[in-house]
């Protein structure tokens, strides 16, 4: 537990203790040698072995020095989580004794076994050897488990033997390489010094907390990350009560020992608060650039995970573990910078003065309007089926959000008209002890999947549980594309304000479509979207049948981000988990309903028998409520069995499709996925109607009241 007294010990001398960051680089690399990795991390040179020894002996004598014993390349393979393999510091000598040695070789390269990874025909069983490189550019970092032990960990791509992708950091890293190079020509025709545009993303992380007394006894929610059966409480979110509320103390302990955690890696925690629904709650990091943002969220995870059980919680990650309450999502504010500290995408206090912004923003509108099949693929997962699309989440239908002031901006420019922002505005608010706020370009609408929120775009679609890595390769290899165009376009020119006056003009006229500023969630949206030729894609299975198709392919192989094999294979793997996973959800519905649901409802239609029995042997005339209820419990129960047998047969079915990954992914989702329902709906009727200390889980008063 978090004991540490902050009075005593300033958040300052803990922050960063355990990263192997620029500050403890610079003070423990040779200035020549960290002038020289610093040139490698832009870019601009490549690693040498001689630099790698150095930096390798200054990073082992750091992490001795904090306790630890091993180190461990730290990776991210296609299975959304990370891996690693731990090798200890020693190295024997010949009088019996060890020492300690980390060579620059042992930095750069590490190698381990690739064959149980999943790689969607890259790399068969038998060809096992993969390999892990350094990324000099996210800093290395040591792991403290609950027992003591202290690890090394740095952060590595995962290439295979024929050096194809076998991750997701290798394609975002070419995507950010894409984005720089193609940034970097639009910026040089406009005369602006830069030397590298880096993205940068802050990742909003939404989660639960359960006490892990009730999830030990919920084995949906150990197999699966969300409860497959379970009635809505008397109570849920309706009140409103717990957004932004007071956070309870058992929350706000494991708050304070996530942030000391946090802290210590060097992961920039800033914001924690309530979410709308009970005993669900949202952590804030601040920006990083994209790569090191999302090596942080998947470490950020790992670590919300292993605090909670410190505290005897459960934190859940998945993107619907309760039904009828809302879910969880990880929004992702993506953003551009220079290495000169100009933001790209921020418009300054007159944005029709601001052409490079201007520019910036159609070309992401454009980006976002042509490839919103693949910006909604990125986001696909089963669990956010649950969720988008509810009202507590954007729709499927990908659109822009970008306030009246822009829009009007984009408008007017597009019309040959002078727009006039009559200054800088303030809100009034009408009492003289309370100041003047300036006010906003733009409100923050809620509802839309990505909207502009002053200086950057939040891109609200993105799943809880999942690697925001997918996501910004889409996002930055698409906006890449579009710059590419525009760059093609206006490095010849003669005119060169004329020529970005009809480039601006004409692209916001012919992508106009996807601007929305309206209410994603109404009825009228969904009807307005199709008008408007705007694709819905309201499931994965779906969404995922976009990867491979030709323009896809052409998109990402143009800017050197996958190859058509790399689609092709992680097409495969996640159609392969999304069916693995309802397989999954079906067999422990099947399982609870069957072994302990079903048994339960047959105990109290006895009980509820011998009650009837005694009364009719009492003399006692009007039997007839108790009599209701067993009808009801009795139709419940056989409408559940019936349902159990149903599911199995469309389970079994689903199972032994082998043609391919899609067609069973598509029998997942149209057969069993509805079987599923079935199922549920006969048992929580059930849950309504067997007495609370008969029903043999957690209810949902349990887990989402109780903490």
């Amino acid at each position: 537990m978090n004991t540490t007294d902050f009075t005593k010990t300033p958040v300052r001398e803990i922050y960063g203790i355990n990263s192997f960051g620029d500050a403890v680089m610079r003070e423990r690399l040779p200035k020549s040698i960290y002038k020289e990795l610093k040139l490698v991390q832009n870019g601009k040179n490549s690693l040498s072995l001689g630099i790698a020894e150095v930096v390798a002996n200054a990073m082992k004598d750091w992490a001795l020095e904090r306790g630890a014993t091993h180190f461990t390349h730290w990776f991210q393979p296609l299975t959304g989580l990370t891996a690693e393999k731990h090798d200890s510091f020693i190295s024997p000598t010949a009088d019996g004794r060890v020492i300690m040695e980390f060579s620059g070789k042992e930095l750069i390269q590490g190698e381990p076994d690739a064959s149980s990874f999943p790689s969607g025909g890259l790399r068969a069983t038998f060809e096992a050897r993969g390999y892990t490189a350094w990324d000099t550019t996210s800093p290395a970092f040591l792991k403290e488990d609950n027992s003591g032990g202290i690890t090394l960990c740095i952060p590595t791509a995962f290439i295979s033997y024929t050096g194809e992708a076998l991750d997701m950091k290798v394609p975002l890293l070419r995507s950010m390489e894409a984005i720089n190079k193609q940034s970097l020509r639009i910026l040089r025709i406009m005369g602006i010094e830069a030397g590298r545009v880096n993205t940068s993303v802050g990742p909003e992380q939404e989660y639960f907390l359960v006490d892990r007394e009730f999830y030990d006894k919920r084995p949906d929610l150990m197999l699966t990350g969300r409860t497959v059966i379970g009635s809505k409480p008397a109570k849920g979110q309706e009140m409103d009560d717990h957004y932004f509320g007071a956070i309870k103390e058992r929350a706000s302990a494991f708050m304070s020992e996530l942030n000391l955690e946090l802290w210590k890696l060097g992961i920039a925690s800033k914001t924690q608060h309530n979410e709308v629904a009970p005993n669900q709650f949202e952590l804030a990091p601040i920006f990083d650039t994209s790569n090191v943002a999302t090596d942080r969220n998947q470490l950020l995870m790992e670590t919300m995970k292993k605090v909670a059980v410190r505290h005897n919680l459960v934190a859940l990650l998945h993107e619907k573990p309760f039904a009828g309450v809302n879910g969880s999502g990880k929004h992702n504010n993506w953003s551009m910078d220079t290495d000169t500290g100009l933001n790209l995408l921020k418009p300054g206090d007159d944005p029709t003065e601001n052409a490079h912004f201007i520019l910036f923003l159609v070309a992401v509108i454009k980006a976002v309007d042509k490839y919103a099949p693949l910006l909604r693929m990125s986001t696909a997962n089963s669990g956010n089926d649950h969720r988008l699309g509810a009202s507590e989440a954007p729709p499927a239908i990908i659109s822009i959000f970008l306030g009246d002031q822009l829009s009007k901006i984009l408008d007017n420019l597009a019309n040959g008209d002078k727009y006039t922002s009559g200054g800088k505005e303030t809100i009034e608010l009408g009492v003289s002890s309370l100041p003047k706020l300036p006010k906003d370009l733009t409100d923050r609408n809620r509802t839309s999947p990505f909207a502009f929120t002053g200086n950057k775009f939040e891109f609200r679609m993105v799943p809880s549980s999942m690697s925001i890595a997918y996501p910004n390769i889409v996002l930055n290899t698409a906006v890449a594309d579009v710059l590419s165009e525009f760059a093609d376009k206006l490095e010849n020119t003669s005119d060169l304000n004329k020529s970005m006056r009809e480039l601006i003009k004409d692209t916001y006229r012919k992508h106009k479509r996807i601007i929305f500023n309206g209410n994603n969630y109404s009825e009228e949206w969904i009807k307005e979207a199709a008008d408007r030729g705007l694709i819905n894609l309201s499931n994965t299975v779906d969404a995922l049948a976009e990867i491979s198709k030709d323009y896809s392919v052409d998109l990402f192989e143009r800017h050197n981000v996958f190859t058509r094999h790399e689609l092709e294979s992680r097409q495969e793997i996640q159609l392969e988990a999304y069916s693995q996973q309802i397989n999954i959800e079906a067999s422990i519905m099947i399982e609870l309903t069957k072994k302990q649901i079903f048994p339960v409802a047959g105990e109290y239609i006895r009980q509820l028998s011998g009650t009837i029995e005694g009364i009719k042997a009492s003399g006692i005339k009007g039997n007839s409520s108790f009599e209701t209820i067993l009808g009801k419990v009795v139709e419940s129960s056989e409408l559940l069995y019936n349902n159990i047998e149903s599911l199995e047969k469309h389970l079994l079915l689903a199972r032994n499709i082998e043609s391919s990954p899609f067609e069973q992914a598509t029998e997942y989702r149209t057969k069993v996925f509805t079987k599923m329902a079935d199922l549920r709906v006969a048992s929580d009727t059930l849950e309504t109607l067997i007495p609370c200390d008969l029903w043999p889980i957690p209810t949902y008063l349990d887990l989402l009241f109780r903490l």
